[in-house]
């Protein structure tokens, strides 16, 4: 203890040590280094990011000064380690298992067993070291695309993690994620995800979601499931989200921080740093590399630790780790190192000093070489010793290549089985709510705020009786009634204290307070990254768009919603629910980025539900059962007839989420003398439609008016139905000509019902051109009833 402490006083680190000066005292960036007199000018290598040399002393130092850590806890940290020679084996094999399995890989992939991309994490081994030694079963890992080693150390198994990069059927996702999606279940493995840092909000969700366990006293039973069991009065799970320092230039860094500061998220950043963004120099694209230090603003500490020093940082990482464990908030914790590979096997590796940096890297900066040099001098471990050990655990990775390779092919079936969670003919008001909703309910909301929401339900009801609904209210109170069914219903907003724009959210925070009902910054891929945390992890969360269009925003973590559930191999459900006003009035004067087709934009996204609701009772019913529905569903509804369109709705019913409506059936006399049409439509087009029957009809012809309620699933049966009898198609559609609702419809009606079509369809949509804010130009852009009518009369005269 004594030398312990009388080292910690030669620290010399000051803040100053995080940066380096040229003669004009310019700021110059460059790699995370807490003391660049480390590295002498003798032993300084002729590469662009020298070593940083980080000894145990100016770790301890970081941990004192912004952990809080007494010299004698972090001496504690130093000598449980050093003092544990099977604590120290442990860690040993833990590399040489991701070192050995990275090999193999390699090997695999150049024999063509292993496909598309892949990304190894040679020279990296420290971190996976760490993740063996401090994070436990229970504790929820989310990483990025070079992530097989951290899987292996959460304790994956190794034939697993090969089988799934073989394509096969035993693979941890039944060979439907490959290497970038390596997911797990029973050790809370949730990612491997593809896209640079979308894992950030993701990871906010997560370890939201363990604080939501303890506020509303819920678990997880044997399959996942929440049930009625609090976690124990000492749980300290957290969150761990890894990242490269490259990626962590993103502003998903920021968002996450802010997050995880505000609701004080018991979360660790793991910056993995080798210096390089993808193979790009990181210092010629960030001016500052020290993402250990970008949580000062957020009041969150960070350590900065040396990865060619594996115990160090172990002791280092574990500190951090306990900190957040004793509820005192997000951390970061970066390690210095050097990734021995191209970004992929595929990689030219053109760019400036990558070739020459990891020949030198694998010579001078293997952290295997590091432990062993350490550890035998210091004669702790002989020769032998270590090689026996690594024999064993490559006898281990040879297993798991002989197990992926004699494991069966996924039959070709279920790439269409993992499409959806629930099969889209579901009947959700056959779905119960969990058993163990009033005792939770009666436990989080005070009898006050229970009175207060039940009687503003029983006004909604009274409305919705009265036929005096608006859409806006009828979302409201179909959230409201899911909310108090089942307590692992969330939701997000931004403006969510004040309803938003619509009421959708309207006093949810009130009643259930600020964990299940979350207001947000403005930015909707953060918080619909959230949301998505939350469902990973047996939360059922509802994002409410306050205009649909602002979703653009979220377009990444929308897609990986819908792609979630097959990615896993249908190990992780996805019950996400995002709900907003949009569209694509005539003359709503919006201009033309609230006037855009999101709806459209998303059709391409697999694994989505899209419904659109044009009144009270669509919006309340189909509310009611993408809430309850086991994947993610977007619900549009009108953005201009919000607060305008009243009307009844059927209480207490679910309504199908594969289903169009017939708003009006044509006259049998005008069907039979062939004067009548179907016409499709959604949104605004409904009440646009409507209104023109009357012309329609004064000119002697009518319409079979179906309402698109389900966009994705397309209710083909209903269209065939009414085309089985007009044999002419009109759709008024609020979207572009080029890649839009009326083109995939017009496609799939050529495809599949071309001999029951007398006439070309006619479709009544969007112009490409932007929809301008002067209704002058609107007219060209933005079809109407008026046009419906005049489509029509063409059809049914011959005129198309």
């Amino acid at each position: 203890m004594k030398s312990t402490a009388a080292a910690l006083s030669l620290c010399l680190a000051t803040a100053a040590a995080f940066t380096t000066h040229n003669s004009q005292n310019t700021l110059l960036p460059m790699a995370a280094t807490l003391d660049s007199e480390t590295v002498t000018k003798s032993e300084e290598p002729s590469v662009m990011r020298p070593p940083i040399n980080l000894p145990w002393e100016n770790v301890s130092s970081q941990l004192q000064e912004a952990f809080g850590y007494s010299a004698e806890e972090v001496a504690e940290y130093y000598d449980s380690l050093e003092s544990d020679k099977e604590g120290l084996m442990k860690l040993y094999r833990a590399m040489q298992l991701a070192r050995g399995f990275e090999n193999a890989c390699n090997q695999q992939y150049m024999q063509g067993k292993i496909r598309g991309f892949m990304h190894l994490d040679n020279g990296q081994e420290s971190i996976p070291g760490l993740v063996d030694y401090a994070i436990r079963k229970g504790d929820k890992k989310l990483s990025y695309y070079r992530e097989h080693t951290h899987a292996l150390a959460s304790g994956v198994d190794a034939g697993e993690v090969m089988a799934e990069l073989f394509m096969k059927d035993t693979g941890s996702c039944r060979g439907a994620g490959g290497s970038m999606h390596i997911f797990d279940r029973e050790h809370y493995f949730q990612g491997g995800w593809a896209l640079v840092c979308e894992q950030l909000p993701y990871a906010a969700g997560a370890a939201k979601s363990i604080l939501l366990d303890r506020e509303l006293g819920i678990s997880d039973d044997e399959n996942y499931k929440k049930t009625n069991v609090a976690p124990p009065a000492d749980d300290d799970r957290i969150a761990v989200v890894f990242v490269g320092e490259g990626g962590a230039q993103n502003g998903r860094t920021a968002e996450l921080l802010n997050a995880a500061a505000k609701d004080n998220l018991p979360l660790l950043l793991l910056v993995i740093d080798n210096g390089r963004a993808i193979n790009t120099f990181t210092p010629d694209i960030a001016r500052n590399s020290n993402v250990f230090e970008q949580g000062k603003h957020y009041g969150v500490p960070g350590l900065l630790v040396d990865g060619m020093d594996p115990s160090d940082v172990a002791k280092g990482g574990k500190a951090v780790i306990d900190y957040i464990r004793k509820g005192n908030g997000p951390a970061i914790l970066q390690v210095h190192t050097y990734r021995f590979n191209g970004h992929s096997p595929a990689d030219p590796e053109h760019e400036r000093g990558r070739k020459e940096e990891k020949a030198w890297a694998r010579q001078e900066q293997d952290p295997i070489k590091g432990f062993e040099e350490k550890y035998i001098s210091k004669g702790v471990f002989t020769e032998e010793e270590l090689k026996d050990a690594r024999k064993e655990v490559l006898a281990d990775v040879k297993k798991s290549v002989e197990f992926a390779d004699q494991s069966p092919m996924p039959p070709v079936e279920l790439a269409k089985e993992l499409e959806f969670p629930d099969i889209p003919a579901t009947d959700y008001n056959l779905r119960e709510g969990p058993s163990f909703a009033d005792e939770v309910n009666a436990r989080t909301i005070s009898g006050d705020k229970m009175a207060t929401i039940q009687s503003h339900v029983e006004a909604l009801t009274a409305k919705a009786k009265a036929g005096e609904i608006s859409i806006g209210d009828a979302i409201n109170l179909a959230i409201h009634e899911e909310m108090l069914r089942d307590p692992t219903t969330t939701i997000h907003a931004e403006d969510l204290q004040a309803g938003s724009s619509y009421d959708i959210p309207k006093l949810t925070q009130q009643t259930y307070g600020k964990g299940r009902a979350a207001d947000e910054i403005i930015d909707e891929g953060h918080f619909i990254g959230k949301a998505l945390g939350e469902a990973l992890n047996g939360y059922r969360p509802i994002v409410e768009l306050m205009n649909t269009n602002f979703g653009i925003y979220g377009m990444a973590e929308i897609s990986s919603a819908g792609n979630t559930y097959a990615t896993t191999g249908g190990k992780f459900d996805m019950p996400m629910t995002i709900i907003g006003a949009g569209g694509t009035a005539p003359n709503q004067a919006l201009g033309a980025e609230h006037s855009q087709p999101f709806h459209a934009y998303v059709m391409g996204i697999p694994g989505l539900k899209i419904g659109t609701a044009a009144s009270p009772e669509a919006a309340y019913g189909l509310t009611k059962s993408m809430i309850r529905d086991n994947g993610p569903c977007f619900l549009f509804a009108p953005v201009k007839m919000m607060k305008e369109a009243k009307g009844h709705v059927d209480l207490g019913k679910c309504a199908p989420l594969n289903k169009a409506a017939l708003l009006h059936e044509a006259d049998q006399d005008c069907v039979d003398s062939g004067n009548a049409v179907t016409v499709l439509t959604y949104l605004h087009g409904v009440k646009e439609s409507m209104m023109a029957i009357e012309a329609i009809k004064e000119e002697g012809f009518d319409i079979d008016l179906i309402e698109l309620r389900s966009l994705k699933p397309l209710d083909m049966e209903t269209i065939k139905t009414s085309l089985s009898r007009t044999h002419k198609l009109a759709i008024l559609d609020e979207s572009t000509k080029s890649g839009g609702v009326g083109a995939t419809i017009s496609a799939l009606v050529s495809e599949e019902l071309f001999d029951l079509l007398d006439a070309p369809v006619k479709r009544l949509c969007m112009d490409d051109a932007p929809v301008p804010y002067a209704s002058s130009m609107e007219l060209a852009v933005v079809k109407r009833g008026s046009d419906v009518v005049q489509a029509v009369f063409d059809m049914c005269t011959g005129k198309w």
